[in-house]
Parts: structure tokens; sequence; C-alpha cells
């Protein structure tokens, strides 16, 4: 039986023993968030020292000014954004490297990819990991999102191991992000984390308060990012020594469809829906409890406006550029229909984008639903009106034009 859980002190946390020594670790550590400091890590860490572009650098310097400037950001919060532009600037580091030793990589073929956009929080994960279970199809599990370019003086490979100790140690700190979103290091992930060796992608605002890096991310033609976002998927397809189709998925795409387009012209566009307000309060609950950690004092009200808002923007950007998607290669699929049947709307996507659902193929998708079960490591009981002091109806409200759009999306929470 699936345990359920219930969040009731997420305005005032009330700490576990480990969480208490983690904040107190990150006061008594503190780190330099600047350039150099990030930039000389990355360095140490990979042993090489070429960035290539160095436009990056400034939009490093937005998300570090941004945390900069945060008061309220506890250290553990200040050391988390540190661990996160280490990785990056090393991912950069070593995904340079490569390409200059292997220039062939830029011959490499990135066709026809099913990418599936929708709402954080609409089953977008849950269907990507059963699509990725069909063994024509390449995928990105969070092990190699999280360093894409193998270490050539590292033998044997330790990605998966420093990815497996990373969603033990979150399991003992956080413990309900295993059953709002699940880290461990074979669960598929989103492609936008191959963004962040660019500094180009909305996660910031998932990790801290970025005003700054924000403003400067919707403000700008993000052409450039994607096309760096292929360069990173041509070099794990040639490591692997594989040609086949690749299945990705970013809810950030739905307010990209233009650079999305533009990189992946041939891609097969799934586009899920749910209530956004069942989207906003998981995110903004997932997003509070977080904060326990991150920051020194906690506002549920915050994380409610923020999202409520960053929703609403991703969706008008979808409805405003939803003409641009070519009716043959695009797929809506509705929460209700998808949690009713998830192996029918599987097999639909596939056979729609023209692969043939075969008996080999169904028992691997059926063999990982059993394995990734949705609710597996708990059910989390999400109250709008009990932890935000909030209206379902009214917190609806600036969604009408989306049920205008789509009508046949189903309110859930009332």
């Amino acid at each position: 039986m699936t345990d359920i859980i219930r969040i009731t002190d997420l305005g005032a946390p009330v700490l576990t023993d480990i969480q208490r020594f983690a904040r107190q670790y990150g006061n008594d550590h503190p780190v330099a968030l600047d350039e150099g400091s990030v930039l000389a890590a990355a360095r140490e860490r990979t042993g090489l020292t070429e960035f290539g572009d160095d436009s990056f650098r400034d939009r490093m310097n937005l998300w570090l000014a941004d945390i900069n400037a945060d008061s309220n950001r506890s250290g553990l919060g200040r050391r988390m954004v540190f661990d996160y532009c280490v990785r990056y600037a090393s991912n950069r580091l070593r995904l340079v490297d490569l390409l200059e030793r292997h220039p062939e990589i830029g011959d490499v073929e990135i066709a026809a990819p099913i990418i599936v956009i929708g709402l954080p929080r609409s089953g977008t994960t849950h269907l990507l990991n059963l699509l990725s279970a069909d063994p024509r199809l390449q995928s990105l599990p969070l092990w190699e999102s999280y360093e894409p370019v193998a270490d050539p003086r590292e033998l044997p490979d330790g990605r998966y191991a420093r990815a497996e100790q990373e969603w033990q140690q979150m399991q003992m700190v956080a413990p309900y992000t295993a059953a709002m979103h699940p880290m461990d290091p074979d669960h598929i992930h989103e492609e936008i984390e191959l963004q962040g060796a660019d500094f180009a992608h909305y996660q910031p605002e998932w990790v801290s308060f970025a005003p700054r890096y924000r403003e400067w991310y919707l403000g700008t033609d993000q052409t450039p990012h994607y096309a760096f976002l292929r360069t990173a998927l041509q070099a794990i397809s040639w490591q692997r020594g594989r040609s086949d189709r690749w299945v990705l998925k970013s809810p950030q795409h739905l307010e990209q469809i233009g650079p999305l387009l533009a990189t992946f012209p041939d891609a097969m566009i799934v586009m899920t829906h749910r209530d956004p307000v069942s989207v906003v309060q998981s995110a903004a609950t997932m997003m509070a409890y977080a904060a326990r950690l991150q920051y020194e004092r906690v506002d549920p009200t915050h994380h409610l406006r923020y999202w409520t808002e960053r929703i609403e923007l991703l969706l008008r950007s979808s409805v405003r550029d939803a003409h641009r998607l070519p009716p043959d290669r695009w797929i809506d699929v509705y929460f209700d229909e998808f949690m009713a049947d998830d192996i029918a709307t599987v097999r639909s996507i596939l056979e729609r984008s023209g692969l043939a659902w075969t008996e080999p193929v169904e028992r691997a998708v059926r063999d990982r639903l059993a394995s990734r079960s949705r609710g597996k490591h708990g059910q989390v009981v999400y109250d709008l009106r009990a932890d935000f002091g909030a209206d379902p109806t009214s917190v609806r409200e600036p969604f009408d034009f989306y049920f205008e759009r789509f009508p046949r999306v189903q309110v859930e929470v009332t």
C-alpha cells in the first residue's frame, strides 16, 4: 500500500536532526559565489582550461549576482548554487575538449526526436520514462545528464556512483523529495540539464530566487542555446555509438516552441495537459518544502504567488505559439486520460511516430511501469486551503484562456 504523506509544517519547518546538521554545515563552510571561484573549481575538477565561447560568463554572473543579493539565502542554499555552477562549468570544459578532439561529432544526426512538452507536475516525467522503455529510442538517464561527458582519466567511470550518492543524500536530507520528484540515477531526466553547461535554461528558477537571470532568459532568443543542446546530444550519441531517435522532455519547451522547432524541425511534439491549479499546488508545495534548507525564513504564500505566475507564463507562451506546431506532428495528452490508461497512451504516441507496437516493446513498457509506478516512494496529499490559505477557484481565474483553448482539460482541484 502506498504511504500517504501530509506535510503540515511548510511555513514553520520542524527540522530533522539531519536537516539541522546540513544547515549548520552550510553556515560553517561558506563559499565565494563569484566567477573566479567557480571557474577555478571547475578547472581543478577537470584538469582542463578551455571553456569555448566566453559569453556564458555573463549569464553565470547574472545568476551569482541574484544569489549574492538574496539576504534570505542560507549558507547551505548558497553552497547548493555553487555546486550547480561548478558542475555546469566542468561539463562545459569537458564538452569543449571532446569536440576539439573529435570534430566528427558535428556530423552526428539528431533526427525526428519525440519531444514531450507540458507543464511541470502534469505527468511529463511518467510519460517520458514509459516512452524511454522502447529500446529503439535513446533517452537521457539522470546520471548521464549530470555529467554528459566521461572523464577519460577516470577508470572505471564514476558518474553513476556519484549520482547514486547524491540521491541517497537527498533522500536523507529532504525525505519527501522522492515522493514528489524521484531523482535516482536511472530516472530519465530532462535534457535542459545539458543546457546548464551553457548557463541558459529556466532551471535556476527551480533552485533559487533569480529575478535578473529570469529577466535575461525570458527576454532573450534562446535559439543559440537550443543549438548548444543539440550539440550536447550529438556528443552523447557519439560516445554511445548510437544513431537511434531520441525521446526528450521538458516543461521549458512550452515557452520555447520557436527555438525548439528551429533546432529540431522534424520533431514529434507531445503536449501534456492538466488542470493548472493542480500543477500550481504541487509545484508550490514542493518548492516550499525544499525552502527549509535553502532559506533562512520560509513564506509559503511567496511560492504560491511565484508559481501561479510562472505557470501562467508557460501556458500563455504555449497558446501563443501552438500554431507553429505541425498538426501531423502534434499529439495532445490529457492527464485524466493518461492516468486512466497509460499503456494505451504510450502505444498511440509510438505508433503516431512511426514505431510499431510489438510484443517486445509492450513487455518493456509494462516492465518499466511495474518498476517505476507512481507513488512508489509515497503519495503526498496537497491542500491549497490549509497550506497556503488560498481558494482553488481564485487560483484558477488567471487560467481561463487555457481552458478556452483546450476545453478537454478536466478540473481536478475544487
